[in-house]
């Protein structure tokens, strides 16, 4: 059996995180974002969550963001024991994983019967405006493409994957921030002290010529730049969320079972089809 290559290089991942994190100034205010998005997402759920658990590349960020969690790692096997927790966040390291169904499977297998699974993650509209302008320089100067930046789904796709992985009431939405930035080259720098350089498996294991770059960031701005010579970058987060079946839940009704006719409902008259648009 031929198995898949593998998107990211898990290791070369915890290494771009630590190196982050070690920074005397690290960019972590999409993970503030997100956890301000997941505290008031919770607000509005009508139940106290007394064993929480998040998975997460940064666990001193999330552990003071949900006291008392249990905080593991985004490994491809998740630290969680079957049935220990209701509610599970996968926060903000979903978009980085080898097999995302497996991921969800293992944090709803870590359910208790009617627990929250609540994802964060990078949707694709993430970056799409450096993705294309690292494109058109490199195929411009080279003649081909490498990877560069991590492919992510969008929002229909990504909101299966909660249906796929056997979870309830699958709900998937999306939040997109634009941030300003200089140029190219301090968006890139960004990204780094984010954490989120360029960790995927097939990536070049050389450094980037500076004539590609540099061509990059001229794109980037001829095409994005406002007033101010200033570049916008989209960062998407789409948010999934899915229950943990339980027979309290509320189900769709069976075809044919309703109690009251639809005109009945609206109060109007019921008029048969003419017959060619029954024979129709």
């Amino acid at each position: 059996m031929t198995m898949a290559p593998l998107l990211t290089d898990r290791a070369a991942l915890a290494c771009h995180r630590g190196r982050a994190m070690a920074m005397q100034a690290p960019a972590t205010f999409l993970h503030d974002f997100a956890i301000a998005e997941v505290q008031e997402r919770l607000e509005t759920v009508n139940r106290s969550f007394t064993a929480p658990a998040v998975v997460t590349g940064f666990p001193a960020l999330w552990q003071a963001a949900l006291p008392g969690a249990r905080v593991v790692d985004d490994a491809e096997v998740l630290d969680l024991a079957p049935g220990a927790h209701d509610l599970v966040v996968h926060a903000l390291a979903l978009h980085w994983a080898n097999d995302p169904v497996g991921q969800i499977v293992q944090c709803r297998r870590a359910l208790r019967p009617d627990g929250l699974f609540m994802a964060l993650l990078f949707g694709g509209r993430t970056l799409h405006e450096l993705r294309a302008a690292l494109a058109e320089a490199e195929a411009e100067l080279t003649g081909g493409l490498s990877p560069r930046v991590l492919p992510m789904g969008d929002i229909r796709d990504l909101g299966a994957l909660l249906q796929r992985s056997g979870l309830a009431l699958p709900v998937a939405d999306s939040l997109a921030r634009t941030v300003l930035y200089r140029d190219a080259l301090h968006l890139m720098a960004d990204l780094r002290a984010m954490g989120e350089a360029n960790a995927l498996a097939g990536r070049l294991r050389r450094p980037t010529r500076s004539a590609v770059l540099l061509r990059a960031g001229a794109i980037y701005a001829a095409a994005h730049a406002d007033a101010e010579g200033r570049i916008p970058a989209t960062f998407e987060i789409i948010c999934l969320t899915g229950w943990a079946p339980h027979d309290s839940q509320q189900k769709p009704l069976r075809p044919g079972s309703a109690q009251q006719r639809l005109a009945e409902a609206l109060n109007t008259a019921e008029r048969p089809l003419a017959k060619g648009a029954q024979d129709g």
